[in-house]
């Protein structure tokens, strides 16, 4: 099974980015292949002009076709998702998360940005197709110690941290079985 991470922020030295990372070794510990894309490394000038034959660009697009499972992390900004990851996701195809089992992630400077997940960023994810969106995960930056771009967590978030990739791979899994899901199921991970 494959998985793609998207960093959706704009900074080389992001809690998001960090919050990514430690998702991703997780699956990766469990056997699973991750791709991280840093969708900030990805050529600007081509991105914005939605140049989808540029090869870095048509590789990350690629790989996120050929994934089963998808974690989308992004700072939040102006009570918004960050302007980079609306525009790789804007290039994404109509389905382009058809049949696969994603986990939005978001960092904020308080839990006045909670809802920017559910209501910005997850329409955006079910309008791309995505058969199952697992219950967002933010974290406030009073949840976390992020020190020289490592990111240490608070009993609690990690725990949620843990809950949500379990639901995202029996998501994924239940998906691959043709077990019926519900579109756009929510499977409880949060509470505030």
């Amino acid at each position: 099974m494959a998985a793609v991470t998207l960093a959706g922020s704009p900074g080389p030295n992001s809690r998001s980015t960090a919050l990514l990372g430690l998702a991703a070794q997780r699956l990766s510990d469990e056997g699973l292949r991750v791709r991280n894309i840093a969708v900030r490394e990805l050529p600007a000038s081509e991105l914005l002009a939605a140049d989808m034959k540029n090869p870095a660009i048509a590789d990350a697009l690629r790989a996120v076709e050929q994934a089963g499972i998808v974690i989308v992390a992004t700072p939040v900004y102006k009570a918004a998702y960050s302007g980079l990851l609306k525009s790789f996701l804007d290039l994404l195809p109509q389905s382009g998360l058809k049949d696969k089992a994603v986990l939005p992630i978001a960092t904020g400077g308080s839990n006045a940005h909670l809802l920017a997940l559910d209501y910005a960023l997850r329409p955006v994810l079910a309008c791309l197709g995505a058969r199952v969106v697992v219950e967002s995960l933010f974290v406030a930056d009073g949840q976390t110690d992020f020190t020289d771009g490592r990111i240490t967590l608070a009993p609690e978030i990690r725990l949620r941290l843990d809950n949500a990739l379990a639901n995202l791979q029996e998501a994924h899994s239940r998906l691959i079985s043709d077990t019926p899901i519900i579109a756009n199921t929510f499977l409880p991970t949060f509470a505030v």
